[in-house]
């Protein structure tokens, strides 16, 4: 049995070390979770909101072991770890609230003397398979939806933050869930694509880099699976001359350096108006020496560690062709370490950064903010667009008509105004381009993860 160990980022201690399972133990998982997810389904859609109301109410108690559980694994500070536990939970519970409706049989108007009716049907088994940055959030985004569809759940972690996919196991047992319908599995890649190209798996759940949506996809071809690839981003954000700039320059030091940049919503990239750009440049470099690298366990720490070790080398790649490229470095650049421990890199923003620039061009996954001028909206729409990626973008404005309508010409799944880095559960959250396909949440959410039948029935 191949061995993992996984250290905290922050000391470089193990935090734990786990066996991968053999291709005996996911087979026996994948048999279960076909036995255990027709006994799950045949349950009304009541019964499963009860069971993972319970679940989640299991975790909320369970908040602080898992907040630790976080931190020491990826080095999210314990303050943001609690949000992350919060957050998940009340994501959890919107898709509770709708899952009656959005599930129940949907009549249809037919022709006198017919009855027309589209029925909701669990798939069967979902393969999810969710990302460290987010543990929590990124796997309840499909694993709460599945479950409440009838559906049963391998949950495959990532091997960087294998701890959580335990805390949900036991939390769902504990609740009332049928042994087997849900289940957490440690695989490495080979056994993922294995798991993938596997007839009893219904839907794959990724949430990723691109690379990875790419090798899953791949895995998958020849089969008539349906996939939901949640991947990469280079998000932007365009400062228009009338934004209110102090609110504005707070925001998007938060969007940038949250998680030490570590989400794929973060800003990366900041478009501001000839008008307020200097202005802008002097709040965002003021804000980012609010984000200062410390232990992940102390309270008062705001950015932890970067959670894998070739973050720093490509962090300091994307700097250093920025500059030789003519950008100015304003604020940070460089790795830290804390104690002589630890693997951070510090808040950093870049100035003139050009459009053929790496930083502008890929995901940076970390506290990375890369600023340029443009002249006006026509200029910004053309900038935000010119990237493979398209998850969000973000526009920043007094002026609501005018950024609507700037907002309907941005290629990404979610347009925010005078806003960023945020997941609203009642929206559908989903990519384009690089991205991703597919959506998770909101009453869209279960359509993914269902398959429908329609009656047409001629009545006696």
């Amino acid at each position: 049995m191949s061995t993992i160990e996984v250290d905290n980022p922050a000391t470089g201690e193990i935090v734990c070390r786990f066996g991968l399972d053999s291709s005996e133990s996911l087979e026996a998982a994948l048999a279960r979770a076909v036995v255990a997810g027709r006994e799950w389904a045949a349950l009304p859609v009541a019964a499963r909101v009860a069971v993972c109301e319970r679940a989640i109410a299991g975790m909320e108690r369970d908040s602080d072991s898992l907040a630790v559980d976080i931190s020491s694994q990826m080095g999210k500070p314990l303050s943001q770890a609690r949000a992350e536990v919060a957050t998940s939970c009340a994501r959890a519970r919107y898709m509770q609230s709708v899952a009656e409706c959005c599930l129940a049989d949907k009549p249809l108007e037919g022709p006198d003397g017919f009855e027309l009716f589209v029925e909701r049907l669990p798939l069967g088994v979902v393969l999810n398979v969710p990302a460290w940055n987010y543990p929590l959030l990124t796997a309840v985004n499909a694993l709460v939806p599945a479950l409440l569809a009838g559906n049963a759940v391998l949950l495959r972690h990532s091997s960087r933050t294998p701890l959580c996919g335990g805390h949900f196991e036991r939390a769902f047992l504990e609740a009332g869930l049928p042994a087997g319908a849900l289940v957490a599995v440690h695989a490495d890649h080979e056994a993922t694509a294995r798991l993938v190209a596997d007839p009893r798996v219904d839907y794959i759940a990724f949430t990723g880099s691109t690379r990875g949506g790419r090798e899953l996809s791949k895995a998958a071809a020849g089969r008539f699976v349906d996939l939901g690839l949640e991947l990469g981003g280079n998000d932007a954000a365009w400062v228009r001359a009338d934004a209110e700039l102090s609110s504005t320059a707070e925001s998007l030091a938060e969007g940038a350096f949250y998680n030490a940049g570590q989400s794929c919503c973060g800003v990366e990239r900041v478009f501001a108006q000839d008008d307020v750009y200097d202005e802008l440049l002097d709040l965002l470099v003021a804000r980012s020496a609010d984000w200062k690298p410390g232990d992940p366990m102390d309270e008062a720490t705001s950015m932890g560690p970067m959670a894998q070790a070739s973050s720093i080398a490509l962090l300091e790649q994307h700097v250093a062709d920025a500059v030789e490229r003519g950008a100015r470095l304003l604020a940070g650049g460089k790795p830290a370490q804390l104690n002589g421990r630890g693997r951070y890199f510090e808040a950093t923003v870049l100035a003139d950064v050009p459009a053929d620039a790496q930083v502008m061009k890929e995901e940076s996954f970390g506290p990375l903010l890369a600023v340029a001028r443009l002249a006006d909206d026509e200029s910004a729409i053309a900038a935000v667009n010119d990237s493979r990626y398209g998850l969000t973008a973000s526009v920043w404005s007094r002026d609501l008509d005018r950024s609507r309508a700037i907002g309907r010409r941005l290629e990404v799944g979610t347009v925010f105004l005078n806003r960023c880095d945020f997941l609203d559960p009642a929206l559908p959250w989903s990519g384009w381009k690089d991205s991703g396909v597919g959506l998770t949440l909101s009453e869209l959410g279960f359509d993914r993860l269902t398959r429908t039948r329609g009656f047409h029935l001629r009545l006696p």
